[in-house]
């Protein structure tokens, strides 16, 4: 039998700059992608989302898919552009409709809607002011979230404010691979401090809403292994453990920064700065439920060498891990190849046994609080032979990691819902569309046309057997 719930949410997931498209239609503001991906270099081929894969006027189409797949949940993001096009102040109609018209034809196929407020689409006018960086982001953040609240919030039950601050702040602000291209650790800890006093702000919102609905938070989920046992190695490891896990989780599942953490950073670069009344807003804000997105495991060793800050996005397995050239900052830590280790073309290591062990983690950590993954999957470079999309590695992939969130279960974790990355081929922020990840490919030379692949219907069998059939 099952470990799954009966009422367990096998879904999906997307991001909006990844799948929507109309990037400047219906009276859109432009949001810091859509300006940073014009940048000549900035990414794959020059790829940007000005149409990805034309979601926002093939939503119809992609939702009845979902329900042949017979999905139950789908985590969407919502472009903050795309309601208030300068981030604050006058709504734009056409937006605040097409999202409500997205919930209706989820809810008209019984699939229950999960958004996700901020999946790194920032107004680029609030950005011309300072973006995360400026306090008054905050407040422009809650305005946002109030008019989401008050559109969607009769049908919307799963909120979550933020997705993988790592990710938005450490390549924003620390490596420049994203926008806005910066490379100074002072002003990514303030700025990420601002996105935790936001997400504190929309949580205080939220229940002063009435929306008889749960929100909560998203982070990536990984895993960290020491390459030995030596004093080195561990000390290293628990410098990534606490910058990775404790600094991102415990603000918004304690209310509080890690102390030691938090000590280190205000000595060395004095920030974050708090404004008053900081800390009794993200002690009373604290999250209804954690969405994990879970990937790969990262063995961590001491670095003597020099910093490096770039990632393989060639797809060219190994470019991310030449001796001497691992991504880890000097005098701290760095990842290097696990010798036993499975990796995927973009050097990411298949670990599924990491799901596991980083769920009952934060079980450890911050007691019985409501899980989701809510993204999880290998992007890859699927075949085509005679015409179908055989994607066995993905399937091979997510049916481990699905066992893996049944051991999680048995251990006692309080695991709600699976959302595999993605439900569709999109845009890849830095990787294009040579990176695909979804159950439904999507063929750019032939008017985006959708197919089902190999994949598409053993999901289909997995849901409709709550994970019985793998």
């Amino acid at each position: 039998m099952s470990a799954f719930p009966k009422d367990f949410l096998w879904g999906a997931a997307s991001a909006a700059y990844q799948v929507e498209g109309a990037y400047d239609t219906d009276g859109k503001g432009l949001s810091i992608w859509d300006t940073f991906s014009h940048l000549p270099g900035t990414t794959y081929q020059g790829t940007n989302g000005d149409v990805a894969v034309d979601h926002y006027h093939r939503f119809r189409e992609d939702v009845a898919l979902m329900a042949e797949m017979g999905m139950k949940s789908y985590r969407f993001s919502i472009s903050w552009p795309r309601l208030l096009p300068t981030g604050r102040g006058e709504v734009n109609p056409a937006g605040v409709k097409f999202y409500s018209d997205l919930i209706d034809a989820l809810l008209e196929h019984n699939i229950e809607p999960m958004i996700t407020l901020y999946h790194w689409d920032l107004p680029q006018a609030l950005q011309d002011e300072g973006g995360w960086e400026a306090r008054s982001t905050t407040d422009a953040f809650e305005e946002y979230a109030r008019l989401c609240y008050e559109s969607y919030g009769d049908r919307v039950k799963l909120w979550s404010t933020f997705n993988e601050t790592v990710c938005f702040i450490g390549f924003g602000y620390i490596t420049g691979a994203h926008p806005p291209g910066v490379q100074e650790p002072a002003r990514a800890i303030q700025a990420c401090h601002h996105v935790f006093v936001a997400h504190a702000k929309a949580v205080a919102a939220f229940r002063s809403s009435g929306i008889d609905g749960k929100i909560g938070f998203v982070n990536v989920l990984q895993t960290h292994t020491p390459l030995s046992n030596s004093v080195e190695d561990m000390a290293a490891f628990n410098l990534a453990e606490g910058i990775f896990t404790h600094w991102l989780y415990d603000p918004v599942l304690k209310g509080e920064y890690p102390a030691e953490l938090l000590e280190q950073a205000q000595a060395i670069w004095g920030v974050p700065t708090f404004a008053p009344g900081d800390d009794e807003l993200l002690r009373s804000n604290i999250c209804d439920f954690i969405g994990l997105n879970y990937y790969k495991r990262e063995t961590i060793a001491a670095n003597n060498q020099d910093t490096h800050l770039k990632i393989n996005t060639t797809g060219q397995k190994g470019a991310g891990h030449q001796q001497g050239n691992e991504f880890g900052f000097k005098g701290l830590f760095k990842f290097v190849r696990n010798p036993n280790g499975v990796y995927t073309d973009w050097d990411w290591e298949i670990y599924p046994q990491g799901l596991t062990e980083g769920i009952m983690n934060i079980k450890a950590r911050y007691g019985d609080i409501p899980i989701y993954i809510t993204e999880n999957g290998l992007g890859a470079k699927d075949p085509i032979i005679d015409g179908e999309v055989v994607d066995d590695d993905r399937i091979d992939y997510l049916n481990q990691h699905i066992g893996a969130i049944e051991d999680a279960i048995k251990q006692g974790a309080d695991v709600r819902g699976y959302y595999p990355w993605s439900f569709i081929d999109l845009l890849s922020w830095l990787n294009g569309f040579q990176k695909q990840y979804g159950f439904v490919y999507v063929d750019h030379q032939k008017q985006l046309a959708r197919q089902r692949k190999k994949s598409f219907f053993w999901y289909q069998k997995v849901i409709e057997s709550n994970g019985e059939q793998r």
